[in-house]
């Protein structure tokens, strides 16, 4: 059994992540979220020590990618907004790390008890951290 402060929980909002770089993903979400899950499975939570579970939550034409090894992947059957608030409510007692830049859903996982940071955190362009203010 896992203490509270045992593995971060990191519940990543992957169509904003993958939103969040003007690189054509609008042209193949799937590939774009694929892409994501396979750097996520690769790099981890760049900057973070210690053991992590990472859950990368996709919907609409994402839908169908498939877990890897390090990756759970959860297809929202709706709003994945809802999927990623739902999934911060059911891992209550852990520590919880929202990966998004909406600033609804950042209110919503906070107000939860999750932490929030943005993009660049997974996103392998320098920028990492878990900041409670999402940047």
């Amino acid at each position: 059994m896992d203490a509270p402060d045992g593995p971060l929980l990191v519940i990543i909002d992957g169509a904003n992540v993958v939103g969040s770089v003007p690189d054509g993903w609008w042209r193949d979400r799937r590939g774009a979220a694929e892409r994501l899950r396979d750097r996520l499975a690769r790099d981890g939570l760049p900057g973070h020590e210690g053991p992590v579970e990472i859950v990368l939550v996709v919907e609409g034409a994402a839908r169908g990618v498939e877990p890897v090894a390090g990756v759970r992947v959860e297809a929202a059957p709706g709003s994945g907004d809802d999927r990623v608030v739902e999934l911060v409510e059911e891992a209550r007692g852990r520590p919880r790390l929202v990966v998004t830049a909406d600033r609804g859903l950042r209110d919503r996982v906070t107000a939860a008890g999750a932490r929030v940071t943005g993009p660049r955190a997974v996103r392998g362009d320098g920028a990492n951290g878990a900041r409670a203010d999402g940047g």
